[in-house]
């Protein structure tokens, strides 16, 4: 099937159907230009709808078994192998990515669905013990009910799958809100997924819509309980705003600024192969990519010789060439928005050691060093390929600079010396930090979020389970309670 051709719908209440809202979303591939799909956008009222029905859906759901409800996700992962060449086509063709670049989505996908699978086993109810004779207190950790899920265009299919497939195996329904970008790997195919797997209908719904549409609609409606965010910090600040006037918890993934840093001891070849994977992977579009490049200056000339080398050998191109690293960005807003902060940066006295040029949205990889200390460009989240070396002399500058930043979502050490790089590591705001490795890594088990700006609440494993469940405590009498009056 052609997925921008049959997908190219809203999904509401286990319907196909178009939108009815008062305009489309048009879905481009950044590559060249092709049209994929025209969509019209969903309504409030169509939101309305879609939260009821989740809302329906939800509570024979949360009642079944849950060794049944697993088998759901079991025939999911089988789709998603089964499917693997055409999602692959698909994140290519909408959002840029190259082979490489979907074959990683895909990985992490697959893992989170396997997740999924033993996460509707997890919650587990506790009996706690209290100071009342005859009192046995039962704590159940049961569905928040339903959650709202508004994913970004990066990692589309994983991102959306990484709240949706987790919130439906705990027991709720979910309402699915993708990028406008990328409205079918995001949205639309998710919800074919499920449905093919045999989700009941309602459960899951997909909205393809916008705020200029439907306002805060998908914040402010009273069936949500939770609403998952995965995006800017600017909207995450917005979001976080709204759904705590609403008494709505959130879950925010937001930006990052991360710092890869390499000390004196590092192995500074296989340093350099992590930087320019962190930076460079999905065009620098990645909320964990590696910003900024910290260079001790003992090691300074002989990694800046070797990064630039590297960098330069990347081949920019059609993300359908299986040879290319760095294909379109997703816009063109996004391209002049990349080559504005390289402008900015060598207006502010930068040194350009690579300058990629713009053709089109294929933005070429630039490296650059020498930015003044209070240069903003070194503050802020780059979403495209650009490094920014600074050296470094000794570990405590290192971590002032690395720490000198409103983000704190990810970051890198390299040292020889593996509990120097764990001491380092210690004293970095930030929410994930890896040794001798790159700073882009996503694991089903472990707790994912960031400090400062870069988001609230955590997601995977455990953290997942405490997202999207609450605890009901139920307490039990036996025999008579002694009242005071």
């Amino acid at each position: 099937m052609s997925y921008f051709t049959e997908l190219a719908q809203q999904y509401i209440d286990g319907s196909w159907r178009p939108g009815r809202g008062a305009w489309d979303i048009i879905d481009f591939n950044p590559y060249n230009g092709e049209k994929l799909a025209s969509i019209t956008v969903a309504s409030a009222d169509e939101v309305d709808e879609a939260y009821r029905a989740a809302e329906r859906a939800q509570k024979s759901w949360a009642d079944t078994n849950a060794y049944t409800r697993r088998l759901v996700f079991e025939r999911a992962l089988r789709l998603v192998e089964e499917r693997e060449n055409e999602i692959s086509d698909a994140i290519v063709d909408e959002l840029g990515g190259t082979r490489l670049k979907a074959g990683f989505e895909l990985h992490l996908a697959k893992e989170f669905l396997r997740e999924s699978i033993q996460l509707a086993l997890r919650p587990q109810g506790r009996v706690i013990p209290s100071p009342v004779d005859g009192k046995e207190n039962r704590v159940y950790r049961i569905p928040v009910g339903v959650v709202g899920v508004i994913s970004p265009f990066n990692f589309p299919f994983l991102l959306s799958l990484k709240s949706v497939a987790p919130a439906l195996a705990l027991g709720n329904g979910v309402v699915l809100k993708p990028h406008q970008n990328t409205p079918i790997c995001g949205g639309s195919l998710v919800a074919k997924i499920f449905e093919d797997a045999g989700l009941p209908a309602g459960l899951l719904n997909v909205v393809i819509t916008d705020i200029a549409e439907i306002g805060d609609a998908l914040l402010t409606h009273p069936v949500p309980k939770v609403i998952s965010f995965t995006g800017s910090d600017a909207v995450g600040q917005h979001v976080a705003t709204v759904c705590a006037s609403q008494f709505k918890h959130a879950v925010l993934e937001l930006g990052g600024n991360s710092a890869l840093t390499v000390l004196d001891d590092a192995d500074v070849d296989y340093a350099v192969d992590a930087a320019v994977f962190s930076r460079y992977v999905h065009q620098g579009q990645v909320c964990m990519a590696a910003n900024r490049i910290l260079v001790d200056r003992k090691v300074e000339k002989e990694f800046t010789e070797k990064f630039v080398a590297k960098v330069r050998s990347l081949k920019v191109g059609d993300p359908r060439d299986p040879s290319t690293v760095i294909g379109p960005v997703i816009n063109s807003t996004q391209a002049e928005a990349v080559s504005g902060v390289v402008d900015q940066a060598l207006a502010e006295g930068a040194t350009a050691l690579l300058h990629g040029k713009a053709v089109g949205n294929l933005v070429e990889p630039s490296v650059l060093t020498g930015l003044p200390a209070d240069s903003p460009v070194l503050r802020q989240e780059i979403f495209g390929p650009v490094a920014l070396l600074i050296p470094f002399d000794g570990d405590e500058e290192a971590v002032e600079v690395a720490n000198d930043t409103p983000y704190g979502l990810s970051g890198a050490v390299h040292t020889r010396d593996v509990e120097r790089g764990v001491a380092f590591a210690r004293r970095i705001d930030t929410g994930m930090i890896h040794v001798n490795d790159g700073t882009v890594h996503d694991e089903p088990l472990v707790a994912f979020g960031g400090e400062k700006r870069s988001g609230l609440g955590r997601l995977n494993g455990e953290a997942t389970v405490e997202a999207f469940t609450t605890q009901k405590w139920i307490s039990v009498q036996h025999g008579r309670s002694q009242f005071p009056f």
